[in-house]
């Protein structure tokens, strides 16, 4: 192993350091034959690492967990989570290694965190191994969401293991994914210490998160208050975001809920094409409760969950302490809905806030539900028609009818149509990860160990909001014999 590729991480790791009795010390498997797929080179020299020694051998062993750099401290953490509703006491890093955490060039503390590196103690009968489709899925979505602006964990690099791993569909290459985030600490990372009733461990696990993720509250006479109070609002900004990109999580288990407010686990996500507020597409969510139109829903209620796990360190009287709760779970909706209708604003190009503003978007997302218009494209071809006065737009429309009774509604509360349109590109993404090109890229890397189509979208994605020549077909929906869409969860 090279000194260069060994040393490059300047580690602080304080989740080691101070919280002992909340994660289990272990290393990732050793990998056969460990080869980078890919390595984020820009986020690596944000980060203050050297892309250029890790952009080796020594550095797909590193990022493959089969050795621990210098100064690493690999653990795999503790949490519950309520999953479809139903509460698992103890899931914690059953795929996955924290290997440490550095700080970055503006003075930021990242976790660098190893998923598909083998089993650990949490692995409930699991090989803790990954695929090399869900850790491409993984790095594209969470790359073009940072990209569009979107609070997200980020990949660093790609590892092939040499390894295969078996899975319904027969044996697969295996992968790691080297993910960069804010923390890792979730809601369900709360609940764990809640359920077994360790208020000791929960008053330290507060006071972590407001150092780590909110200083400026530390000075709080209710710090678990005030924490609760900014996850909501972290929360509320957040969901508005993926609503506005018609982004669909699939799996917002508590244990998916981060207290950075930053978006995790990309398993069964997806876009909408055809705008539809039921869209749904994880094979295992039956019942729909994880449905595009369900997410804000969904959000309070996993605050409500960290509310519960939080009353004993609120106030040790639960009926002070509910009292004193209560009001700020009440009030996600309304920071949700405040994010919401600021994002809509801006999609439509709208300056300052009119009272008649939400029905207006609202108008148009109804029209387009009824006429099956493409969710993305009808921003960016609204925009495209201010301009010139063209009429493109309606021809995404199946019927018409009431998008062109909705248009002059929207152009009597627009002011320069130039400056509108100018402002509805700064927000609204030309490309997304269309389904059907992910699974392209996807399959193209399973079935063929070819990554081509893989470079080729993450390069459109990397640049959302500007035209580029040849990129054509990546601003178009599905073809007609794509057919419906279903995701999978797990690597």
């Amino acid at each position: 192993m090279t000194a260069a590729a060994m040393s490059t991480f300047a580690f602080d790791n304080t989740y080691a350091r101070e919280l002992d009795g909340f994660f289990v010390p272990w290393q990732g498997d050793a990998a056969t034959a460990p080869k980078l797929v890919r390595l984020n080179a820009a986020l690596a020299e944000d980060l203050g690492l050297d892309a250029a020694a890790l952009n080796s051998p020594e550095g797909a062993a590193i990022f493959a967990g089969s050795q621990a750099p210098d100064g690493a401290s690999p653990l795999a953490m503790a949490y519950a989570g309520h999953q479809f509703g139903g509460f698992s006491p103890q899931l914690g890093d059953g795929r996955a290694i924290l290997m440490g955490e550095v700080i970055d060039k503006t003075g930021a503390r990242r976790d660098i965190h190893l998923k598909g590196s083998g089993r650990t103690p949490f692995s409930r009968g699991g090989d803790g191994k990954a695929a090399i489709g869900p850790v491409l899925r993984e790095y594209l979505v969470g790359e073009a969401m940072h990209a569009m602006g979107v609070p997200s964990t980020r990949a660093l690099a790609a590892v092939l293991t040499g390894d295969m791993v078996l899975r319904e569909q027969g044996p697969l290459p295996g992968a790691v994914l080297a993910r960069v985030a804010s923390s890792h600490l979730r809601v369900g990372t709360f609940e764990y210490f809640a359920a077994r009733r360790e208020t000791a461990k929960l008053g330290q696990l507060v006071d972590y998160a407001m150092r780590r993720h909110y200083p400026d509250l530390a000075a709080a006479p209710n710090p678990a208050l005030a924490l609760f109070g900014a996850v909501r609002d972290r929360q509320a900004r957040l969901i508005a975001r993926w609503m506005g990109l018609g982004f669909v999580h699939g799996v917002m288990n508590t244990d998916n809920m981060t207290i950075s407010g930053e978006t995790i686990d990309y398993g069964p996500c997806a876009f909408v094409d055809a705008y539809d507020p039921a869209a749904l597409y994880s094979s295992i969510d039956h019942q729909g409760r994880y449905a595009y139109h369900n997410q804000p829903v969904i959000a309070q209620w996993n605050l409500a969950r960290l509310a519960e796990a939080l009353l004993a360190v609120i106030d040790p009287d639960s009926d002070k302490a509910i009292a004193l709760v209560v009001p700020e779970l009440e009030g996600f909706m309304p920071a949700y809905t405040a994010a919401f209708n600021d994002v809509m604003r801006g999609k439509l190009g709208l300056i300052g806030a009119q009272d008649a503003d939400p029905d207006l978007a609202q108008g148009l997302l109804d029209a387009m539900a009824e006429g099956g218009a493409d969710f993305t494209r009808t921003f960016r071809q609204l925009a495209a028609d201010l301009r010139d006065g063209g009429q493109r737009t309606k021809v995404l429309f199946s019927d018409a009818a009431a998008f062109e009774a909705w248009v002059p509604q929207w152009h009597a509360r627009l002011g320069d149509l130039v400056e509108a349109a100018e402002a509805m590109d700064r927000v609204n993404p030309i490309y997304i990860p269309r389904n059907h090109l992910v699974e392209e890229a996807l399959e193209a890397a399973t079935t063929d160990a070819d990554f081509g189509p893989f470079e080729e979208l993450l390069s459109v994605l990397n640049q959302p909001f500007t035209p580029c020549d040849g990129a054509e077909r990546y601003a178009l929906p599905a073809p007609a014999g794509f057919g419906p869409y279903t995701t999978f969860c797990g690597t």
